[in-house]
């Protein structure tokens, strides 16, 4: 496949849109920004598209919990659609409140193929507010997820009120045992959070920062991975780039993690 092109959703209080299309290109795709309306009336067509991509931002400004109007007006819609888009062997990404969506949708965890039934909350912040910070996270090698392949750790900032993923036990069991967990916040040296805040902003059952399907192809995570396309986004650029000088290496070569998870979508379909 020579190009690839990337359906970014926006509209109705989501942002992140522009910010989320500059990544894709970066990373390789033919990426627009189509508002949700454009989709469901069929001026603009799912089919013609390689990645579906659920932004971050305030649905509907999160009435009744986040991305529950987003995944209801999308799934009375165009539902259908969408599970032939995944049936075809295409691939989502949720990002916040896009991750927020894809729960509420079922396209998330998956089970068995099972792509309609909610079995994962992301729910309020167990600290009570809103967080806004850069996070460690930890890559779980055994996963089967597309988008972080040959990835063990990230940097990237979270900014979200209902970031807290809960489930019951048997869920959290299966997706530990299926490698379905594909992030977790960690502490700055990579040993896990452990649920202590800040290095786990939310509470997050297992420190889980995001899950995949079964298949690797459907990804959803509450950091922001567009939002580390160039290295002085991160907030330690400054300090990085002096430790670099003094050690004699360059910095700033190469692709950001960000920019390294969003093109590992694109290799992988054209490789199909």
């Amino acid at each position: 496949m020579a190009k690839v092109n990337a359906l970014v959703l926006t509209g109705f209080g989501l942002n992140c849109d522009y910010e989320t299309a500059y990544a894709f290109e970066k990373a390789g795709a033919d990426s627009r920004c189509v508002h949700i309306n454009s989709v469901i009336d069929g001026s603009i067509r799912l089919k013609d598209h390689h990645i579906l991509v659920f932004i971050g931002g305030f649905g509907w400004g999160d009435d009744h919990g986040a991305g529950v109007i987003q995944a209801v007006r999308l799934k009375t819609s165009i539902g259908d659609r969408i599970l032939e888009f995944i049936d075809q062997g295409r691939l989502v990404i949720g990002i916040c409140n896009g991750f927020q969506a894809l729960v509420n949708l079922g396209l998330l965890p998956g089970f068995d193929g099972d792509y309609q039934s909610r079995s994962v909350a992301l729910t309020h912040n167990e600290c009570g507010n809103f967080r806004n910070q850069w996070v460690h996270l930890r890559v779980n090698e055994k996963s089967p997820c597309v988008f972080t392949h040959g990835m063990r750790e990230a940097d990237f900032p979270v900014r979200h009120g209902e970031g807290r993923l809960y489930a019951d036990s048997a869920v959290i069991r299966r997706l530990q045992d299926d490698h379905q967990i594909v992030l977790r916040y960690a502490r700055p040296d990579g040993s896990p959070a452990a649920g202590q805040f800040p290095h786990n902003p939310n509470g997050s059952v297992d420190d889980i920062a995001g899950l995949c399907d079964p298949t690797g192809r459907i990804f959803g995570l509450m950091p922001h991975p567009e939002a580390y396309h160039d290295w002085t986004n991160h907030p330690d650029w400054l300090r990085e780039r002096e430790r670099a000088r003094r050690e004699g290496r360059p910095f700033g070569d190469g692709p950001t993690v960000g920019i390294r998870l969003l093109s590992n979508a694109v290799q992988y379909l054209q490789g199909k």
